[in-house]
């Protein structure tokens, strides 16, 4: 019997691994000798995305860049060869806010830490660099990575601006004589869900600013901001830069997705594709005879494109049983049903408290591991899994 175990994280309780680890042991006290378990840690490239890469083979990397706000962090990105995964959360995320978002941070925060992780990258010989974005807790328009890869911005009087969106307002130049010219002949995929532009009604500051502790006002100065910003920067660098603050994915990450398109040259794909594609969990499959995937609330977001349906795709492409395993769920049968799971099992119908299947997830999901082990113990003759 072999079981590819595919989840996502548990948000706020367990990490991709830890999901998958919990699963693996109740499967193995359920069904005795003969199970093969492959675990498969998976993102929709936010946060997570760097343990789906370590438990694919990639190596972790540590380094200290400079923080959101300025201070130095340590934050870990992934190689393979000559690949990278950069995890923009690790360097710029809203949790590495000591005090929480605010007015203040929605103004100052940056992207710069972002670029200093690929230029590590680059350092080490990368030259495909895949750059997961999500829990920004800048609104820079990604200005903070072009800093981070060497470009200065001046205002009028050449003086150096600081990181931030709101410094955005002041730039009138901008010195790309110490830019990392590595880039040029490095490939980029931006791995995001974001469709929406750089600026306007649904761009970065107006649907994303609030999030991150932006006022009403803060939100219309932070987008006229960043729009001078595409100005000066279509000036230096061509009128593509102007083009690319209108395509789709350009407001994702607080405006990362719009330099990584404008500047980088980024692909944008969904950030299940990504990580499925590096993780190769397709190739993976073959000879499965069950798939477990799941994350921590499924619900009307997770049929959007999250984690547990490209898993669940893949499975239908290989015709292999999936069921889900969440703490919560939200969704009909029907649904469920549409989306292709056979069977849902959440952690909600063990211990009603959803504080305390927070707080127990690990000893909860392997209760639910063991009962799928044993049901799949007693039904290895027909292989008739879809009742699970």
């Amino acid at each position: 019997m072999r079981v590819v175990i595919a989840p996502d994280k548990f948000k706020g309780s367990l990490s991709a691994p830890d999901v998958a680890e919990h699963l693996a042991t109740g499967l193995r006290a359920g069904f005795g000798q003969g199970i093969e378990a492959t675990r498969i840690p998976v993102a929709d490239g936010g946060e997570g995305t760097i343990d789906a890469a370590i438990g694919s083979g990639f190596t972790r990397r540590t380094t200290t860049v400079t923080g959101p706000l300025g201070e130095p962090v340590k934050a870990d990105f992934a190689i393979k060869d000559q690949e990278a995964v950069i995890e923009m959360a690790a360097a710029s995320g809203l949790a590495l806010l000591p005090e929480g978002p605010s007015s203040v941070t929605a103004k100052t925060a940056n992207s710069i830490g972002t670029g200093e992780l690929i230029r590590a990258a680059l350092d080490l010989g990368c030259r495909k660099i895949i750059l997961g974005v999500g829990g920004s807790a800048n609104t820079d328009a990604g200005a903070g990575v072009l800093q981070g890869l060497g470009a200065v911005f001046l205002d009028k009087d050449g003086n150096e601006l600081p990181g931030g969106g709101a410094a955005l307002a002041d730039i009138d130049s901008i010195d790309f004589s110490n830019f990392d010219v590595r880039v040029e002949a490095t490939e980029f995929v931006l791995a995001s869900d974001v469709d929406n532009p750089l600026l306007g009604a649904s761009g970065a500051p107006a649907i994303f600013g609030p999030q991150k502790g932006a006022t009403p006002e803060d939100v219309t100065s932070l987008d006229a901001a960043a729009s001078h910003f595409v100005d000066v920067l279509a000036a230096t660098t061509g009128q593509h830069a102007k083009y690319a603050a209108k395509a789709e994915g350009a407001g994702a990450a607080g405006g990362v997705g719009y330099i990584a398109i404008a500047a980088l040259k980024a692909e944008r794909r969904p950030g299940i594709d990504v990580v499925l594609e590096f993780t190769e969990l397709e190739q993976r499959l073959k000879g499965a005879d069950l798939v477990i995937t799941g994350e921590g609330s499924l619900d009307e977001q997770s049929l959007l494109g999250k984690t547990p349906m490209g898993v669940a795709r893949a499975a239908q492409r290989h015709g292999v049983p999936v069921i889900a395993v969440c703490g919560r769920s939200t969704l009909s049968r029907e649904q469920l049903t549409d989306a292709g799971f056979h069977t849902v099992h959440a952690l909600t119908d063990l211990e009603k408290d959803v504080q305390k299947c927070i707080a127990e997830a690990g000893p909860l999901l392997e209760q639910l591991g063991k009962h799928i082990g044993v049901y799949l113990a007693e039904r290895t003759e027909n292989k008739e899994y879809l009742n699970v």
